[in-house]
C-alpha cells in the first residue's frame, strides 16, 4: 500500500474507520457544545448503524477495513510512544505527572480507551486509590474525550503526492490528529510507505488544515478549501509540497463563505465519477473566489511557486478540470427538500467506486435523483450517526483505491 490516491472514486481497496465508543457516552446536554457536538446520540443504536456501514463496505467492495482502536492498541505496545501520547493527553488538566502511574495500572487496551474516550478522576481512583489530583473534583476529566473520532476524514488526508497530517483548528480535536499520525508513523503496515506532505519539518505550531477541506479533482489537480477550519498559510505549504513532489500540477485554494453549512469543502460537493459531481443548489456558484498555485521553479533545492487569483467561481474551475462535467443537486434541486437533506449532509456521500456510493437512507430525495442518473446508491441507517452532522464521506478515510 503506497498511501497515495489519484481520485475520489476509484474502487475502494482499503479504508480507515472508527466505531463509535465510550467517548460518545461522555456527551451530555451540558458539555456537548464544549466537546464540539450539537446533539447527544444514543450509543448502542449508533454502533449498530456504524456496524451496518462497515459490513456494507466489506460485502460490496471486499475492501480491507482498518479499525482505529485496533491499530492504536497495536502501536501502544511501544512504551515510549504510549508515554508520549499519555503526557500529551494529560497536559490540558496539568496532570502530566500521572502518566507513569496510569501506564502502570491500566492495560494497553485500557490506555487506548482512555486516550480516545477520556477518563475521569473517580474512574482512575478505582485503579489508583491514593491518586493525587489537587483540587480536581471526582467527576472532572483528567483526560477529555474525543467524541468526533468517528469522523475519520478530518484528522488527515491521502493525496496523489502523499499524506497531509491535519493541524486541527479546534484545540479539543488536535489529539485526534496526533493519534492518527502516531499510528501511521509507527505501525508496520504503514510506516514504510509515508510521504509526509504536511506539516513541514521544523515548523512548530503549523497553521490549521483539516482533511475534509481536501478534494482530489483529477490526477493532476487538488482543491483545498480556505474555510473556518483551514487557513491560507497551511494551503500554501501543502501546495508547495505537492507541486515540488511532482505528481500534482495544480492546487486550487477555494475561499468558502464563513457559514456553518460550508464548514469543509466536502460539505459543498462530492466527486462520484470522472464527470459527475454532487452538490447542493447554488453552492458552487456561491463560491466566487478561487486561487491557483502552480510550480514556478526548483532552484538549488529551493521550491518557488506562484499564486494566481482567479476571478472565477468554483463551478468554472470544476468545468476546467472535469471534462463534460455533469452536476446533480441534492434533492434534485427542490429547495425545501435540499435544505433539509443538506442539514444531514446530502452532498457528503462516500464513493466506493465509479458511480457507486453509500448514502444516508434519510436523504431519500437525493438518493432517488442519484439513481435516476444511473448511480448505484447503497443506503445505511442514519438516525444516530447523522446527529454529529457529518455524512458517510466524513466517517471514512480511504487508504487505497484502484487507480483511474
Amino acid at each position: 500500500m503506497n498511501l497515495r490516491l489519484n481520485s475520489e472514486f476509484g474502487t475502494l481497496k482499503a479504508v480507515l474507520m472508527h466505531r463509535p465508543g465510550k467517548e460518545i457516552d461522555r456527551l451530555t446536554p451540558y458539555n456537548k457544545e464544549f466537546l464540539l457536538f450539537e446533539d447527544v446520540p444514543y450509543l448502542e443504536a449508533m454502533q449498530k448503524e456504524h456496524d451496518f456501514f462497515t459490513d456494507l463496505i466489506k460485502q460490496t467492495t471486499g475492501a480491507t477495513v482498518y479499525r482505529l482502536q485496533e491499530l492504536l492498541i497495536q502501536v501502544l505496545s511501544d512504551e515510549k510512544l504510549l508515554f508520549k501520547l499519555m503526557k500529551q493527553a494529560l497536559s490540558r488538566s496539568n496532570m502530566t505527572h500521572l502518566a507513569e502511574q496510569i501506564m502502570g495500572r491500566l492495560s494497553t487496551a485500557e490506555c487506548a480507551v482512555a486516550l480516545m474516550a477520556g477518563i475521569k478522576v473517580h474512574e482512575l481512583k478505582r485503579k489508583i486509590p491514593n491518586l493525587s489530583v489537587g483540587e480536581l473534583m471526582d467527576y472532572a476529566f483528567i483526560i477529555p474525550p474525543s467524541p468526533n473520532l468517528y469522523f475519520q476524514r478530518d484528522p488527515m488526508a491521502v493525496t496523489p503526492g502523499g499524506i497531509v497530517f491535519s493541524s486541527m483548528k479546534m484545540e479539543g480535536r488536535q489529539r485526534e490528529a496526533d493519534l492518527l499520525r502516531s499510528i501511521f508513523e509507527n505501525h508496520p503496515d504503514f510506516k514504510e510507505n509515508i510521504n509526509c506532505i504536511y506539516p513541514v519539518n521544523g515548523h512548530n505550531n503549523p497553521a490549521s488544515i483539516e482533511g475534509g477541506d481536501i478534494i482530489i479533482l483529477s490526477k493532476k489537480a487538488v482543491a483545498i478549501g480556505n474555510s473556518e477550519r483551514t487557513d491560507e498559510k497551511a494551503i500554501y505549504h501543502v501546495a508547495k509540497s505537492l507541486l515540488a513532489e511532482g505528481t500534482v500540477e495544480r492546487v486550487y485554494e477555494v475561499h468558502l463563505p464563513q457559514k456553518r453549512n460550508y464548514m469543509h469543502l466536502d460539505t459543498v460537493f462530492t466527486i462520484l465519477d470522472e464527470n459527475l459531481v454532487l452538490t447542493y443548489p447554488d453552492a458552487l456558484n456561491a463560491v466566487l473566489q478561487t486561487s491557483l498555485y502552480t510550480l514556478k521553479e526548483i532552484k538549488e533545492d529551493k521550491v518557488h511557486i506562484k499564486r494566481e487569483v482567479l476571478n472565477e467561481s468554483l463551478l468554472t474551475v470544476l468545468e476546467k478540470e472535469i471534462p463534460y462535467l455533469e452536476i446533480l443537486h441534492t434533492a434534485d434541486g427542490n429547495p425545501d427538500y435540499a435544505m433539509r437533506e443538506q442539514w444531514f449532509d446530502g452532498a457528503n456521500v462516500f464513493a466506493i467506486g465509479p458511480r457507486r456510493v453509500i448514502s444516508y437512507n434519510r436523504n431519500k430525495h437525493t438518493n432517488r435523483a442519484l439513481r435516476n442518473l444511473g448511480v448505484e446508491v447503497l443506503e445505511i441507517p442514519s438516525s444516530e450517526l447523522s446527529r454529529g452532522l457529518g455524512g458517510p464521506r466524513c466517517m471514512t478515510m480511504p487508504l487505497s483505491r484502484a487507480k483511474i
